[in-house]
């Protein structure tokens, strides 16, 4: 198809072959002369071969192609230089500064242009720096971005219990190997690291009603305290983790993340940004939350507040295994992009019969999960959290990276 594969409409490449065919028409037009007519399609031609070599690879530089450019547009005006400013015919002048516009735009459009050769995608317009945004997704999807603008009424939520008795065992022969102070926490996150790199739909996020994927970033954001007492604050921790990392890459990341907050004397990068907001007077402060949620509706929010903002990110975790008690049903935030939150309870056994009638006692661990429903489909989410169980109910796999890492988009 002419909108698919590698030879895309949106390759700038046959758009400028037919710029030039127009402008050396337009231009052709004005004069009786067979040879300057001849010239004038020759050096188009010249050009948009120089432009297809430039941008496909063949040159590496883009001055050659900015000289010609700017020979041209130089031309034009020479050409032009006695109709502009002296005639008064107001329709000729407007079609000659249109023309003299056009290429103006087109030379520095090719000055402003960036040319990569590797192969690789590399952010355009309509991206975020967060994601890419999604071009090829069905039109109900597209049209429901709109129909349920908020994500907290967008949100869809379910409750499960993973059977945690072989991941127990698997627990305690890590720390054997040495990861003294490996828990739960570590393997449910690399669990859905595992996950997600078979199921990359779920590193995707809603911002300003278009759909994005993170690639292969997973932002895991988290809310700890330094010691567990009543007045010890909050603060939140966020790790960049990747879709092939084993659990030893999971549990170097998050220990690192971990100390640094508590070993900080100071208050971290997060902290240090709520308590600049706090000094803003009540009134003010709703003022600049909204004008934050304005610019980051257009993916213009700076990294540095994208990277400490515990509203930006892939997943939220929250254990209340700590606490002693079931895990709550948390809310999505209507604020940042984030769209799957997941509460895991306390630790709890069960007496079950078995298949050949014995009575036998296995653990479980209850979780909760709350989910954008606008960035994939139920079937999708069912799918995804399944083979989260199977993926939990043989941990071992984790250790080593996984066959393959499949990619949202290409």
């Amino acid at each position: 198809m002419i909108a698919k594969g590698e030879e895309q409409l949106y390759r700038s490449a046959l758009p400028a072959a037919l710029w030039l065919a127009c402008i050396a028409a337009q231009i052709a037009q004005h004069f009786a002369s067979d040879w300057f007519i001849a010239l004038t399609w020759i050096a188009a031609a010249v050009l948009a071969v120089v432009y297809y070599v430039t941008f496909g690879g063949k040159v590496r530089t883009r001055w050659l192609l900015a000289l010609i450019l700017i020979g041209i547009t130089g031309t034009l005006i020479w050409l032009y230089r006695e109709n502009v400013f002296f005639s008064f015919d107001r329709v000729a002048l407007i079609g000659q500064a249109a023309r003299i516009s056009l290429a103006l735009a087109f030379t520095l459009t090719v000055l402003f242009m960036r040319t990569y050769h590797d192969g690789a995608y590399h952010s355009t317009w309509g991206d975020r720096p967060d994601g890419r945004r999604i071009r090829d997704l069905s039109p109900i999807t597209y049209v429901g971005s709109f129909m349920m603008p908020n994500r907290n009424g967008a949100s869809n939520n379910f409750r499960d219990s993973f059977e945690i008795t072989h991941l127990e065992k698997y627990i305690h022969a890590k720390r054997r190997e040495g990861l003294t102070n490996f828990g739960i926490n570590h393997a449910l996150l690399a669990g859905y690291v595992r996950t997600v790199a078979e199921y990359p739909g779920l590193n995707r996020f809603l911002a300003g009603q278009r759909i994005y994927s993170r690639g292969e970033d997973i932002q895991f954001c988290m809310t700890i305290k330094k010691d567990m007492t009543l007045d010890d604050p909050d603060t939140e921790i966020k790790l960049h983790l990747n879709p092939s990392d084993t659990v030893y890459d999971v549990y170097e990341k998050f220990n690192a993340a971990v100390e640094e907050v508590k070993n900080a004397p100071l208050d971290s990068t997060f902290d240090k940004t709520a308590h600049a907001l706090m000094l803003i007077p009540g009134v003010l402060l709703k003022f600049v939350v909204w004008l934050l949620k304005l610019i980051d509706y257009f993916g213009l929010l700076p990294k540095f507040l994208l990277e400490v903002s515990p509203f930006h990110g892939s997943v939220f975790f929250t254990s209340m295994g700590s606490l002693g008690i079931p895990p709550i049903v948390h809310h999505l935030y209507d604020f940042g992009n984030l769209p799957v939150f997941v509460a895991f309870g306390r630790k709890r056994r069960e007496m079950e019969i078995n298949s050949d009638g014995e009575v036998v006692s296995r653990r479980y661990v209850d979780v909760t999960v709350n989910t954008d429903e606008r960035i994939v489909d139920g079937f999708y989410y069912a799918a995804a959290f399944k083979y989260y169980e199977r993926v939990l109910r043989h941990p071992e796999q984790l250790d080593e990276k996984p066959e393959r890492v499949k990619r949202d988009i290409d």
